[in-house]
């Protein structure tokens, strides 16, 4: 079936945009775009400043799959970049790293972006970790910053359920996260969530922002051992968040790209349109871009 994008809300561009170079509409308002890479990488961008969130930037079939999840075997990324990984990083003004697991943050990312970027992170050992790998500009998202003329506001949320936080030793392999919301004149509150499930702090987030725009990690990804209790949202979190929030788009990621995920595009896409919420849930292809 096709996957649709928002009628009247989104305007996708037909054509896979590389960096910042986005095409301005012919008002003189500021751009707000979303474009999706692969996986959980996307790139926002407010005006004249341009995130790059979570880059993995490796080739296909680059690292091992994730041991102890689901299917294990395969390699990943399962997928190649809809473009070359340089074509990703131009126009970048800045990166957000959620968190350090490898596929949010990958060995090609780091050799590939700028030593001086800014590079915004979630807590001290993050950062810590990151000025290891050679950055110079590493910054702790503790609250709230400006950069670029946009608000950043760090929010919280949990990468699975309190019964796999309860084994401590998936506790430590599965970490703390963190999600982004986005303000900025003239611009509409996008709330990036992160690698979490329905959590208190994403209702939290979604109360007091209302966000406007909505990009979830929906992939469903799961540990061996623990089927139907995934470490990120799925179909009945979309729904949930549809339900919180009715008047937001909502952007679903970080599908079809690594091994542990369960849940497909084209599931999604089924039960998105089942529900009747096919209009508010838009699920791009790599590379694609959507504009507000």
């Amino acid at each position: 079936m096709l996957i649709k994008t928002f009628a009247g809300t989104l305007a996708l561009a037909s054509v896979v945009l590389a960096g910042g170079a986005f095409a301005a509409s012919g008002d003189q308002e500021s751009i707000q775009q979303i474009q999706h890479i692969r996986n959980a990488t996307v790139k926002v961008t407010y005006g004249e400043t341009t995130f790059l969130i979570d880059p993995m930037l490796a080739d296909q079939g680059a690292y091992p799959g994730f041991e102890n999840t689901y299917r294990s075997e395969l390699r990943n990324p399962l997928v190649g970049l809809p473009m070359a990984a340089t074509d990703v990083v131009m126009g970048t003004d800045a990166v957000i790293v959620t968190h350090t697991h490898l596929d949010h943050w990958d060995d090609a990312a780091q050799k590939l972006l700028p030593k001086d970027i800014p590079l915004f992170v979630q807590h001290p050992a993050d950062a810590e970790l990151i000025r290891s790998q050679g950055f110079e500009d590493v910054r702790i998202l503790d609250d709230t910053a400006e950069f670029g003329g946009v608000t950043l506001h760090k929010t919280g949320g949990q990468h699975g359920s309190d019964t796999l936080y309860a084994v401590p030793e998936l506790a430590r392999a599965l970490g703390e996260v963190m999600g982004v919301v986005f303000e900025a004149k003239g611009q509409k509150t996008t709330y990036v969530v992160g690698d979490t499930v329905w959590r208190d702090e994403v209702v939290q987030s979604l109360e007091r922002f209302r966000p406007e725009v909505i990009v979830l990690n929906t992939g469903a990804a799961e540990l061996t051992g623990f089927a139907g209790d995934p470490i990120i949202m799925g179909k009945a979190d979309t729904l949930r968040v549809h339900r919180a929030v009715p008047e937001a788009s909502i952007v679903a990621v970080h599908m079809d790209a690594v091994n542990h995920m369960t849940l497909s595009r084209e599931e999604l896409a089924d039960f998105v349109q089942d529900e009747g919420i096919d209009e508010q849930v838009s699920i791009p292809a790599d590379g694609e871009t959507l504009s507000f």
